[in-house]
């Protein structure tokens, strides 16, 4: 049998609620020997909605991380649950274990499922952040365009139709007009939408929670 491993999942943000169902979307996508711990900071910003507020969530991130190195259970990965990958690259540099975040797993996951992708996210005030991580990942000249659903992060908590048809419009817009054969949701509080919006479009709707447990795994597998 295979020794369980632990991946720790973290949102960057405060909000309790939107973490459980985080860790509910990361447990479904894990592997019977994998167990999921998610958590999140006790304070900073509720949303990461653009750079500021992702900026603002770097303290709380940072010493969240810490704590959880030094004094917790051992650790075989960590996720960074914010699909803007707030302090993604200074973890990678820091820590010897996997580090992957949300974003980078559903770009990478998009551009495995097909020639060019775009992604559909939160606020308009995501965008260029967005743009910046996909170039960082070498990614941008498969992503045709990176679109904004004007819903709020938190109206995700909320599970209203109202964000749900925004999202849907935003998805067959791109369709339609960005020759495009992928979706990736811009959000972690999208994860519960993707296999939904599959079956719809008859295209892969990536959610990066799942893509990052995915390929955390496999990391891991690797270095057995």
């Amino acid at each position: 049998m295979p020794r369980e491993r632990r991946i720790l999942v973290i949102n960057p943000n405060s909000t309790a609620s939107m973490t459980k169902k985080i860790g509910e979307a990361a447990r479904a996508a894990a592997s019977s020997e994998v167990r999921i711990t998610a958590i999140n900071p006790e304070s900073g910003p509720a949303a990461i909605q653009g750079a500021a507020d992702g900026a603002a969530a770097l303290p709380g991130l940072f010493e969240l991380v810490d704590t959880c190195l030094k004094t917790g259970e051992p650790v075989d990965a960590l996720v960074i649950a914010c699909f803007d990958d707030t302090g993604l690259w200074e973890l990678k540099r820091k820590l010897s274990i996997p580090v992957l975040g949300i974003g980078e797993a559903a770009y990478h996951a998009a551009a495995l499922s097909a020639e060019r992708f775009s992604v559909v996210t939160t606020l308009p005030v995501s965008i260029p952040v967005l743009e910046e991580n996909l170039e960082q990942n070498g990614l941008a000249h498969r992503c045709a365009k990176v679109r904004a659903s004007e819903v709020p992060v938190l109206e995700l908590e909320s599970n209203s139709e109202d964000a749900r048809d925004k999202i849907r419009r935003e998805i067959a817009q791109a369709l339609a007009h960005d020759n495009i054969r992928a979706i990736a949701l811009g959000c972690a509080g999208m994860a519960e939408l993707a296999e939904d919006l599959t079956a719809e479009f008859e295209v892969p709707v990536i959610d990066g929670v799942a893509a990052a447990i995915k390929l955390a795994e496999g990391l891991l597998s690797m270095r057995s």
